[in-house]
C-alpha cells in the first residue's frame, strides 16, 4: 500500500496542478454526458414514437451540427483563448439538456438539436488544446492516457446513477445534466488558469477573418491531412462498437442488450485498470507505428464476430478490440497536438474532430446497410478489410515522416 501511495504522489507530482483540475473538470462533465447519452435514443424513441431510422437522422443532424459548432470553436479558441471558449460550451450544454428535456414537440427538440448542439460543440476544440498548452510533447501520450482513464470512470459510474433518475422521469435525467454541466462551467471558472500560449507581443493581432481564413493554412498541411483521412478510416471500424455491434449480437448471435452491455463493462474496466500502466510502456515508441499496431488490433477484433458465438468468445473479441484502443487513443490525440503550431491549436483541433464527425455520420448507415443485407457477417469482413488499409496507411505515413537513411558509399580508394 506505501509503494501504491508513493507511486501515485510521484505521478502526481509530474504533472501540473491545472492538469489535475483538468481532469477533475472532464470527470464531472463526462460523468453527466454518460448519464445522458446511452438512454438517448430511448427517451426519443418513447417520448416522440420514432423510428430508429428516425433517430438515426437526428443523430445525422446533431453531428453536422457538430461540425459547425468546432469549426467556430476552433478559431474562437486560437484568437481568444481556451478558458472561456470551454465555459460558454458548458452553460451552452446545460441550456441544451433543459431545452431538450422540456421540449414540447419534436420540432422544438430539432431546432433545439441544431442551434444549441452547434453552440454547445465550440467547446470541444479548446478541451484538446489545454492538454496540448499544459505538457510537453513528450509527456502528452501519457497525460491523454491519464484522462481517458477518468473518462472511463465516468462511463462506469453514470449508467446505473441515470437509471436511477430515470426510474423517476427522463426530464429529472435532463435537469440532473444540466446542473453538472454548471458545476463544471463553475470550476473552470475559478480554479483552471487560462493556458493560450502567449504569442509575439509585437505581432499584429490576427481579424477574426484571417483567423477563420487560417483553415485553409490546416488543409493546406498535407502530412496531417493525410493522417486525418486515414485516421477517418480506422473510427469508421471503430464506430460499430457504440453503434451496430449491440443489434448484431442481439439479432444474429442470440445475445440479450445485459450481454452486450456486460462487454462495454468489460471494456472500461480494462480502460481504467490498465490504461495509464500500457501507455507509460509505449510512450517512447514512435506514434505512428503506435495507432498501425491500434488499428490492426481493431481489425483483427471487429473481424472476429463474423466467425465466432459464445460469451467467452465475444469477450474474447472485445479484450482485443480494448487493447487496441488503449494503444490508439493516446497516441492520436498527443499526434494531432504535435502537427498544430502554438497560435493554431484549436484549428487543427477542430479539423481533427472531423474524424469522428464524418465516421459517425456515413458509417452507421453503410454499416446498416450491411447488417441489413442477405449475409451480415460481411459488416465484420468488411470492418476487418478497412482496418487493414488504415493499418498500412499508417505505416506508410511513419514511412513518409521516418524515412530510412541515406547510406553513402564508401569512398573508392
Amino acid at each position: 500500500m506505501n509503494n501504491l501511495l508513493e507511486n501515485a504522489k510521484k505521478v502526481y507530482g509530474e504533472y501540473p496542478r491545472a492538469f489535475w483540475t483538468y481532469n477533475i473538470i472532464v470527470f464531472i462533465d463526462r460523468l453527466g454526458g454518460f448519464m445522458l447519452y446511452p438512454f438517448f435514443a430511448l427517451y426519443l424513441t418513447q417520448k416522440f414514437d420514432l423510428t430508429m431510422s428516425t433517430v438515426g437522422i437526428l443523430f445525422a443532424i446533431f453531428s453536422v451540427s457538430g461540425f459547425v459548432g468546432s469549426a467556430i470553436g476552433g478559431a474562437i479558441t486560437d484568437r481568444m483563448g481556451r478558458k472561456g471558449v470551454i465555459i460558454a460550451s458548458l452553460v451552452l450544454s446545460s441550456v441544451s439538456a433543459l431545452g431538450m428535456g422540456f421540449a414540447p414537440s419534436l420540432e422544438f427538440f430539432i431546432w433545439i438539436t441544431v442551434i444549441v448542439g452547434t453552440l454547445s460543440s465550440i467547446g470541444g476544440p479548446a478541451h484538446e488544446a489545454v492538454v496540448a498548452d499544459l505538457l510537453p510533447e513528450e509527456k502528452r501520450a501519457e497525460g491523454y492516457g491519464i484522462i481517458r482513464v477518468i473518462f472511463n470512470v465516468a462511463v462506469i459510474i453514470a449508467p446505473p446513477i441515470a437509471g436511477l433518475l430515470i426510474a423517476h422521469s427522463y426530464l429529472t435525467l435532463f435537469i440532473v445534466d444540466a446542473v453538472i454541466s454548471l458545476v463544471a462551467a463553475a470550476i473552470v471558472l475559478i480554479a483552471l488558469p487560462e493556458t493560450k500560449p502567449q504569442g509575439d507581443p509585437d505581432a499584429v493581432p490576427e481579424t477574426m477573418q484571417q483567423t477563420f481564413k487560417g483553415y485553409g493554412r490546416v488543409f493546406r498541411d498535407t502530412p496531417f491531412v493525410l493522417f486525418v483521412g486515414v485516421t477517418i478510416m480506422m473510427t469508421l471500424v471503430y464506430m460499430n462498437m457504440n453503434s451496430t455491434l449491440g443489434v448484431f449480437l442481439r439479432d444474429y448471435r442470440g445475445l440479450p442488450e445485459i450481454g452486450y452491455g456486460s462487454l462495454l463493462s468489460i471494456n472500461a474496466v480494462i480502460v481504467v485498470a490498465l490504461q495509464f500502466w500500457l501507455t507509460r510502456r509505449l510512450e517512447k515508441q514512435k506514434p505512428l507505428l503506435m495507432m498501425a499496431l491500434g488499428t490492426f488490433l481493431y481489425a483483427i477484433g471487429f473481424a472476429m464476430y463474423a466467425l465466432i458465438g459464445g460469451f467467452s468468445l465475444f469477450v474474447t473479441a472485445m479484450i482485443v478490440i480494448t487493447i487496441g484502443e488503449m494503444v490508439v487513443a493516446p497516441f492520436q490525440q498527443s499526434l494531432v497536438a504535435s502537427f498544430a503550431p502554438e497560435d493554431m491549436r484549436g484549428r487543427y483541433m477542430a479539423v481533427s474532430g472531423l474524424t469522428w464527425g464524418i465516421a459517425f455520420a456515413i458509417g452507421p448507415y453503410f454499416a446498416g446497410l450491411l447488417l441489413d443485407s442477405a449475409n451480415p457477417n460481411m459488416l465484420w469482413i468488411v470492418s476487418g478489410f478497412i482496418g487493414l488499409l488504415a493499418t498500412l496507411g499508417f505505416v506508410i505515413l511513419h514511412k513518409m515522416h521516418n524515412p530510412d537513411p541515406v547510406v553513402e558509399p564508401a569512398p573508392t580508394i
